[in-house]
């Protein structure tokens, strides 16, 4: 038996979570908050057979992974061009989500 504790972006919580439960794994998600950054994140805790870890870090990686998103930047000089006509937008890529993974053996599992 093991018992995987991952600290993700607070953003890929519900789809992680939900992605976990569909596959049939039971999570506890805790809302925490990091200690260098004091930035809120959750922690979620799975417990599984030792067979299924895998499993679990695949849908961890595919849902709470590093990627790069696409952040809206308007520069405060392109608000207005000179015919008074608002310009649009650009977006400038950003790094979203990553996830902190411990796998740790466990002793006993009880539930009542």
């Amino acid at each position: 038996m093991k018992m995987v504790f991952a600290i993700i972006s607070k953003i890929d919580e519900d789809i992680t979570v939900t992605a976990l439960n569909e596959a049939g794994f039971f999570a506890t998600k805790l809302s925490t908050i990091g200690g260098f950054l004091k930035k809120s994140n959750t922690s979620i805790i799975v417990g599984t057979e030792d067979d299924k870890i895998p499993q679990v870090m695949e849908i961890l990686r595919k849902y709470a992974g590093k990627r790069v998103d696409e952040m809206p930047y308007v520069a405060p000089s392109m608000v207005r061009s000179s015919n008074g006509v608002g310009t649009p937008y650009v977006t400038v890529p950003t790094n979203a989500g990553g996830a902190t993974v411990f796998v740790l053996d466990v002793a006993s599992f009880e539930k009542f």
